[in-house]
């Protein structure tokens, strides 16, 4: 399954059932998952660990070192778990010794040309469309989708199951389960088609809903908002807490309306 026309180094572990195309090349160190597929000219550089069930497509590079200044050659690592699509000229860059680690989660598609920057956190199942970019130390939790050309600001937070309009700049974090768009970057409202596709009812998107009335529609500031939500009834429930911890660890502060 390894085209004689690839470069794959002996110190590499190859799982099995793994297609390597032709200009291939597969770095030292680098570990490679079962039923992987790797399109031509791709490329796998040390440091990389890759999961099952990847897709890599042509031209993409993975785990090659930082564009960060501060980088000094540590020995640090990319980390990707399983059933990936990382399709073609998408770049994803390892860890610096800030963290160490750049992590990538399950199930993702990376459309074309998307970058990850070093010592990101990318859970599972995000779709970030094509040339969408991810600075430095930027978190994405699970299920969220950035649509084409969004150009993340390091040390951003992205709450799970949001959805960014294409073209959007996004400097500040963003809270879970909403839509964002505007220039600048603004609360649009729930993100309901997704929400819905993901199977929640309409008593939790109620509850959802409550809680950015207060947070968004409401004429107190961000820290009133959260004290009050967190009197509120509905402050019991796991995506209602999910929301008062991600505003009250959030660095950069949010988007607002």
């Amino acid at each position: 399954m390894i085209s004689p026309l690839a470069y794959v180094n002996p110190e590499a572990q190859i799982g099995e059932n793994v297609e390597i195309g032709p200009f291939c090349y597969i770095d030292k160190g680098v570990v490679i998952g079962d039923n992987c597929e790797l399109m031509p000219h791709a490329t796998v550089l040390y440091g990389t660990t890759m999961g099952k069930g990847n897709q890599v497509f042509p031209g993409a590079v993975i785990g090659a070192i930082p564009q960060d200044l501060k980088f000094q050659g540590e020995d640090t690592t990319l980390i990707i778990g399983d059933n990936n699509r990382i399709r073609e000229n998408v770049t994803l860059n390892r860890g610096t010794a800030s963290k160490g680690t750049t992590i990538i989660g399950s199930g993702n598609l990376l459309m074309e040309g998307v970058h990850v920057a070093h010592d990101c956190v990318i859970g599972s199942n995000c779709i970030l469309g094509n040339q969408t970019k991810i600075a430095g130390e930027v978190v994405i939790d699970d299920f969220a989708t950035l649509s084409s050309t969004v150009l993340v600001h390091q040390f951003c937070h992205i709450g799970s199951y949001v959805m960014v309009r294409g073209g959007s700049l996004c400097p500040k974090d963003i809270p879970p389960y909403i839509m964002a768009a505007k220039e600048p970057l603004a609360f649009m409202g729930l993100n309901l088609v997704g929400l819905k596709r993901r199977g929640f009812d309409e008593e939790k998107i109620a509850r959802i809903h409550s809680a950015y009335r207060t947070v968004y529609l409401s004429k107190m500031n961000v820290t009133q908002a959260i004290t009050a939500l967190k009197q509120d009834s509905i402050a019991e429930y796991p995506e209602i807490q999910y929301i008062i911890s991600f505003v009250e660890h959030s660095e950069r502060g949010i988007i607002r309306n």
